[in-house]
């Protein structure tokens, strides 16, 4: 079966920063897929080459078959991106940023007109009909972005973040809806640093640390019979250097 995602030999360097170094990976279909690090491990770096947002020094990445820098429209139609502090139109209201990207997209105006009705209300945004996005919330920008890149009905999501600053209210809500795309038949990326959060949603996980796959595959096999953050700690160095305390205190 192919892959929903598979990049081989992903890698990118800023002047003499590796950032990525050679990063394989294969996300296999209707799977919800772990990405984790430390900040600044080169997971955001690898993603956003892996969706055609960045362009790599070498290496490839295929959706679905699609190679996302040979063939990047029939790539991009598969999936829905939502990137770390995603920047959109802030002087629109929530309907009117699906509008005009569902339109951008050359999707129907009446299926658009449709959909955003449906995301409004399952992410709980219709009772800010008339609020612009400048001044929306942490968790309300999340949704939106999330509703941005469900509008076009992706077979992939790929989600940067997508919790970070988020309340619980709102947390819960998304989760909801991450796992009813698992369960359609849809493949999620999701890239934190949170382990209990990437335990409790994905069925597989990779640890990325200095730009290096350190362990990939099913989540129950990565982690062993310890917790993924034992595990976590245990691939990317030892937390002993954090134990000492401070001397003044």
């Amino acid at each position: 079966m192919t892959a929903a995602l598979e990049i081989a030999g992903l890698t990118k360097a800023f002047g003499e920063k590796v950032a990525v170094d050679h990063v394989d990976l294969a996300v296999p279909q209707g799977s919800f897929y772990g990405l984790v690090g430390q900040n600044g491990a080169g997971k955001t770096t690898t993603l956003s080459m892996a969706v055609g947002l960045l362009r790599p020094d070498g290496g490839s990445a295929r959706i679905f078959g699609a190679d996302v820098w040979g063939d990047p429209a029939g790539a991009k139609r598969l999936v829905g991106v939502l990137p770390d502090g995603l920047a959109m139109p802030e002087r629109l209201t929530g309907r009117e940023v699906l509008t005009y990207l569902g339109l951008l997209r050359g999707l129907d105006r009446g299926v658009v007109a449709e959909r955003a009705e449906e995301l409004l209300t399952v992410l709980e945004l219709d009772g800010a009909e008339k609020t612009l996005v400048i001044e929306y919330s942490t968790g309300m920008r999340k949704k939106i972005g999330l509703a941005t890149a469900l509008l076009h009905a992706p077979r992939l999501l790929v989600l940067d973040e997508p919790f970070e600053a988020v309340d619980p209210v709102s947390a819960a809500t998304i989760k909801t809806i991450l796992r009813g795309f698992v369960a359609g038949g849809g493949s999620i990326v999701l890239s934190s640093h949170v382990m209990a959060l990437v335990e409790q949603l994905c069925d597989h996980v990779a640890v990325i640390d200095r730009g290096k796959v350190a362990a990939a595959g099913p989540l129950v096999e990565v982690r062993g019979d310890a917790t993924l953050e034992d595990r976590f700690v245990d691939l990317v160095g030892s937390a002993s250097s954090g134990t000492k305390g401070l001397s003044w205190l």
